[in-house]
C-alpha cells in the first residue's frame, strides 16, 4: 500500500485531483491499496489535516470553519479520487480519526477534576465547575445525515477551560462515571487523554453514532479498509465492537491497521493485539525502530539482528511494516527519518521479503519540500528526495518477490534473502543482498528451478551478470552501503 499524503501536503485543496491523476500510474507501478488522509473537515478548516477532527460527516460539503473544501479538496474530488481508486484495480483505506473532537460550537457548564499531567490517574484538585467547548452541533450541515448533538456526556477529558483560560487535563464527571477509559498502555499512568475533547466509549450513544457514521460513510464512499488512528488512547474494546459491525455491514472483511506507535516496545504491540483478539493489524512501530538505529548506526549496526524484536517476526501476518511516515518525518513530533543511504535497504527489507504488509511512503516516493520550526523555534527548510530506485523495488515486490524464502542474515555487515519464485508468476524469483560496510557477497541458495539462467541487478548498482550454478547456488554481490537486487537477465 501507499500512504498518500505527508504531512505537510500543501493546504491548497489539489490531494484529490492529484490521486486521481496519478491512480494508473501507482496501480502499473506495482501498488494495490491507497491510504488516504482523514477526508472529514477539521478545526482548521482548509488548512487542517484532518487529525483536529470537527465533523466527521462533513467530506468538504459545508461551509464549516472557514471553507468549504478541506486542505484535501471538495466532497465531489475525493469521491472521484476514490472511484479513480478502484477503476485501477486499487484498494482504497480511509483514515479513521475516533479519540477526540476538536472546534466546539458551544461551550457547557460542566463539573471537573485536574489531573497531574504526568500522572492522569492522581487529581490534583477537588471537583469544580468550568465552563468547556464540549457541545458540537455542526450548524452548517443543519442536521443533514444526522442529528446527533455531540455534548459533555460524549467526552471523558478536557484540556482547556474557556471562562477562566486555564489549560490542564481535566476530566469529565458524568454519568458514566469519573476518570479514563482502561487501555493497554500504562504511560503517564493512563493515556486514554490525548488531545482535545476526548470521546467517551462508555456512553452506548456515542458508539451507536459511530455504528451510524460507519455505516454512512462505507455507503457514500465504497471503500476497503481503514487505518485507525492513535489506537493506544482508545479502549480497544470498542474498535473490537465497531469492526465486528462494519464487518457485519459490509459483509467484506474490511482490512484494518491500527496506528499504535511504541519504538523499541513489541510487548505493548502484542497486549494490544489480544486485546483486540487480532481483528487488526499494526504498524510495525519495532521495526522502524531496527530500521532507524541502524540507520543511524552504519557500520557499526549489527544488520543480522535487524528483525529481532519486531512484530514481522511475531505476529507476521498482522504487521504493516513502514520506512517511514506523517509523524516521523523531519520536524514532527515522533521525528525518527532514515538516512538517504539507508532507504533503499529499508525498503528492499520490507518490499521483498515474505512477510509484512507493506506501506510506501508519499515523500519517499515523490519527494517533498517544506518549512516548519524546529524544536528551537527556528525556521527550518526541509528538503526529502525521493528515495533512488524506489519504484523498481515496487515493481520488484509485484513481479518477483515470490516462492519459498530463504534467509542468510549470518554476518553483522551484509546480509541476504532469496526468494525461489513460482510457477503463477513467470519470471519470478530474486536475490536480495546489502550491506551497510564494505562490498559484500552472499553464497545463497536460490532453487534448482533457476540452474544455468542470467541474473542481472534490477536497481543498476551492479553491472555484471551472475550465473546460477546447477545445484541452484550463485555468489551474489552488492556495493558499499547499498543494496542490490537480482533477477532473471
Amino acid at each position: 500500500m501507499i500512504q498518500y499524503f505527508h504531512w505537510y501536503t500543501p493546504a491548497d485543496g489539489s490531494l484529490w485531483n492529484e490521486v486521481k491523476k496519478n491512480a494508473k500510474a501507482l496501480a502499473a507501478m506495482g501498488i494495490n491499496a491507497v491510504w488516504l488522509p482523514p477526508a472529514y473537515k477539521g478545526a482548521d478548516g482548509p488548512n487542517s489535516h484532518g487529525y483536529d477532527v470537527y465533523d466527521m460527516y462533513d467530506l468538504g460539503e459545508f461551509d464549516q470553519k472557514g471553507s468549504v473544501r478541506t486542505r484535501f479538496g471538495t466532497k465531489d474530488e475525493y469521491l472521484a479520487a476514490a472511484k479513480a481508486i478502484k477503476e485501477a484495480g486499487m484498494q482504497l483505506y480511509v483514515d479513521v480519526v475516533a479519540n477526540h473532537l476538536i472546534g466546539a460550537d458551544e461551550t457547557e457548564k460542566i463539573t471537573v477534576r485536574k489531573v497531574d499531567p504526568e500522572n492522569r490517574n492522581e487529581f490534583i484538585s477537588e471537583p469544580y465547575e468550568i465552563e468547556a467547548y464540549t457541545k458540537f452541533t455542526f450548524p452548517g450541515r443543519k442536521g443533514k445525515y444526522s442529528q446527533f448533538v455531540w455534548d459533555h456526556r460524549c467526552f471523558t477529558g478536557i484540556d482547556y477551560a474557556a471562562d477562566t483560560q486555564e489549560t490542564g487535563i481535566f476530566t469529565i464527571q458524568n454519568e458514566y462515571g469519573e476518570g479514563w477509559e482502561e487501555v493497554v498502555d500504562d504511560e503517564k499512568g493512563n493515556f486514554d487523554y490525548l488531545m482535545g475533547a476526548d470521546v467517551e466509549f462508555r456512553n452506548p450513544e456515542v458508539r451507536e453514532e459511530f455504528r451510524r457514521w460507519g455505516e454512512w460513510y462505507y455507503n457514500t464512499v465504497k471503500f476497503d479498509g481503514f487505518r485507525l488512528d492513535a489506537v493506544k488512547h482508545i479502549t480497544p474494546h470498542f474498535f473490537r465492537e465497531w469492526l465486528e459491525h462494519m464487518r457485519a455491514h459490509t459483509g467484506r472483511e474490511m482490512f484494518a491497521v491500527g496506528e499504535y506507535w511504541a519504538p523499541g516496545q513489541l510487548d505493548l504491540l502484542l497486549k494490544y493485539i489480544d486485546a483486540t483478539e487480532g481483528k487488526m493489524s499494526l504498524f510495525d512501530s519495532s521495526l522502524h525502530h531496527n530500521l532507524h538505529s541502524a540507520s543511524k548506526g552504519g557500520k557499526d549496526y549489527d544488520l543480522s539482528k535487524i528483525l529481532d524484536d519486531t512484530l514481522v517476526s511475531a505476529k507476521p501476518f498482522l504487521a504493516v511494516t513502514v520506512a517511514g511516515n506523517h509523524d516521523t518525518q523531519p520536524l514532527q513530533a515522533l521525528e525518527a527519518p532514515l538516512d538517504d543511504w539507508f532507504k533503499p535497504l529499508a525498503y528492499a527489507l520490507i518490499l521483498l521479503r515474505e512477510h509484512g504488509y507493506p506501506c510506501v511512503f508519499y515523500a519517499d516516493l515523490y519527494g517533498a519540500e517544506y518549512t516548519d520550526k524546529d524544536r528551537e523555534g527556528n525556521d527550518c527548510h526541509i528538503l526529502i528526495a525521493p528515495v533512488l530506485g524506489l519504484d523498481k523495488l515496487i515493481s520488484a515486490r509485484d513481479k518477483y518477490a515470490y516462492g519459498v524464502q530463504r534467509d542468510y542474515f549470518d554476518h553483522p555487515n551484509c546480509v541476504g534473502w532469496t526468494r525461489e519464485g513460482d510457477e503463477d508468476h513467470a519470471g519470478s524469483g530474486c536475490a536480495v543482498v546489502m550491506s551497510n560496510g564494505e562490498e559484500g557477497n552472499k553464497h545463497m541458495e536460490i532453487g534448482k528451478r533457476h540452474a544455468g539462467k542470467k541474473f542481472r541487478d534490477i536497481t543498476g548498482s551492479r553491472e555484471e551478470e551472475i550465473t546460477v550454478n546447477e545445484e541452484g547456488w550463485a555468489e551474489f554481490t552488492c556495493g558499499a552501503g547499498s543494496v542490490a537486487v537480482w533477477a532473471e537477465a
